[in-house]
């Protein structure tokens, strides 16, 4: 194994780590309000609306992550609707990661005992507050570890993003064994780097559900 290889093309490998980093993160961010969106949407009583989430999810869901890639950067054109490779790979991942984050977040507020809200609509409370105030703090607690299992799915997934030339660190890696013919080192590189984000992103999520159960566990 060359060992002064892996050492000099560490740089360019952190660099598109980042790259890797940035557009999960964003990603997340954004797919995090698309999936309140649909929360919400579900929650009316005019049926239509409630349809169009739900259909919404089933087709996001019942399609590849890389066909969906494929359909907006080469297909949106057509239409009038053009986006870099970066952003499209932004767009498409919150759009795709918040159809699935908007069940965890559902079933989670749906785990909280219905006693909650018929105690709190007892003592005056509306649905509004009564969601802010009692059902919320509670299902974060719960959804907190499935959001970030779709995290770490993400992070593995934003590899994909490659084949709309994102130089993200698998693309970055496919370039360098191009020019170097040492796919061992490089991918044994990028390997190592994917598995300090995943553990990265598992460390933050433990935390936050440590601190979201302070209070409720021994």
């Amino acid at each position: 194994m060359d060992f002064n290889l892996m050492v000099e093309v560490t740089p360019l490998l952190l660099k598109a780590a980042w790259v890797t980093i940035d557009v999960s993160a964003r990603s997340m961010f954004f797919g995090f309000f698309v999936a309140c969106g649909l929360v919400f949407l579900q929650s009316f009583r005019f049926a239509p609306i409630r349809w169009f989430a739900r259909g919404y999810i089933s087709v996001v869901r019942g399609t590849p992550y890389f066909v969906q890639l494929l359909l907006v950067f080469y297909g949106g054109p057509s239409i009038g609707f053009r986006l870099d490779p970066i952003t499209c790979g932004i767009f498409v991942g919150a759009f795709n990661i918040g159809a699935y984050m908007s069940e965890a977040i559902r079933g989670s507020i749906e785990s909280v005992d219905n006693g909650q809200t018929e105690a709190a609509r007892s003592v005056g409370f509306g649905k509004v507050q009564t969601m802010v105030s009692i059902i919320l703090p509670q299902a974060a607690a719960l959804m907190i570890r499935s959001v970030g299992v779709l995290a770490i799915v993400l992070v593995k997934n934003s590899s994909l993003v490659s084949i709309i030339s994102v130089v993200e660190l698998t693309y970055q890696s496919q370039r360098l064994i191009g020019s170097t013919y040492k796919p061992l080192e490089i991918f044994t590189l990028s390997a190592l780097m994917y598995i300090v984000i995943v553990y990265a992103v598992m460390g933050i999520i433990e935390l936050a559900y440590r601190r979201a159960t302070r209070y409720t566990t021994q």
